[in-house]
């Protein structure tokens, strides 16, 4: 069995949200291309999603997942294969696929679910479909209460690009 770097991948972000579009799967973008489809000039290598635990969404997320050749992402590069069970808890569930990484989030920081952040979303069209995208304000909170290196480093990146928007 290959191992998850001998897998072929291509850097293709927005293969993965057009397929998750397509496949009619409720999801929220989050993360570092939120922030990038709102102007903000971060760079980012994965496509981060919270998405709505329905059980039909899941049977659409497993089955989009498998059409990308998803297999979970490690440190160790053992290939573990998809269980939709799996995907129905309240993990974060971190995936290699044949575009690139996408990380499937049950919830972001402060517990925060597809329901709770459903208000806190703009829409952005992308390819005649429309994206929810959590939005910059609320990226920036979020931000501001992580432990995490690399969201400090960002949130001077966000808090300018947000500034700027409420100039204009």
């Amino acid at each position: 069995m290959p191992t998850s770097s001998e897998i072929p991948t291509v850097l293709d972000l927005s293969a993965i949200l057009e397929g998750l579009l397509k496949a009619d799967i409720k999801f929220i973008l989050v993360g570092g291309l939120a922030a990038v489809v709102q102007g903000s000039p971060v760079t980012t290598m994965d496509v981060d999603i919270v998405h709505n635990r329905s059980s039909e969404n899941i049977s659409k997320l497993f089955a989009f997942l498998k059409s990308i050749d998803a297999t979970y992402r490690r440190p160790d590069n053992k290939v573990i294969g998809l269980n939709e069970e799996d995907i129905s808890g309240m993990g974060h569930f971190l995936f290699t696929t044949r575009f690139g990484p996408l990380d499937v989030l049950a919830f972001i920081e402060q517990g925060k679910a597809y329901e709770d952040l459903l208000e806190h979303t703009v829409e952005i069209e992308f390819r005649s479909h429309i994206i929810r995208v959590l939005n910059l304000k609320t990226l920036v909170e979020l931000k501001k209460a992580s432990r995490d290196p690399k969201d400090k480093q960002r949130l001077i990146v966000l808090e300018e690009t947000l500034r700027q928007m409420n100039e204009d």
